[in-house]
């Protein structure tokens, strides 16, 4: 039996403190996941123009302000996803179900990222993951926000909460 090289010994053993490394760096990414999406979202809205804030401010006042524009919605639900995303597939049969529990009560809104005239919104909001959503309340004011699936179970204890 032949005895191994110190450098053979190094070798190997710098070998398995990679791996422990990227394991724990990829254990420490779901961890702390949302912390670092919030503070990716913080830093896309601080890159926000003002125009941009002013425009979208006036956007979502005169769209989802129920006071203001006295329609008869308690809530608006706005799900930024797209149409190739499975998370966002399964969040096409919440958004279903919610507009039919809530039918006039909560404003569902499906806004694909991928297109467009969604990237002010996005911005806006600093959506940095899909799906998202964000709940508005009845003065177009963000009063919950969540990045992921979300079941309509979940989102009922929401809406129940905020009406």
């Amino acid at each position: 039996m032949k005895k191994q090289s110190w450098f053979t010994k190094f070798k190997e053993l710098f070998s398995w403190l990679i791996i422990v490394v990227a394991v724990l760096f990829l254990l420490s990414l779901f961890v702390f996941k949302d912390k670092l999406n919030n503070f990716a979202s913080q830093i896309m809205v601080s890159q926000a123009d003002t125009n941009l804030v002013k425009r979208e401010s006036a956007n979502i006042e005169s769209k989802f302000n129920y006071i203001e524009n006295k329609k008869d919605y308690k809530l608006t639900f706005l799900e930024f996803g797209a149409k190739n995303c499975s998370a966002c597939k399964r969040m096409e049969v919440v958004m279903k179900e919610v507009s039919l529990l809530y039918e006039n009560v909560v404003n569902v809104v499906f806004l694909n990222i991928m297109l467009p005239e969604s990237q002010d919104l996005m911005k806006y909001y600093g959506i940095v993951s899909i799906p998202t959503q964000v709940i508005l309340g009845r003065d177009g004011k963000e009063i919950f926000r969540h990045n992921g699936f979300y079941s309509t179970e979940d989102l009922k204890i929401v809406f129940d909460k905020n009406i």
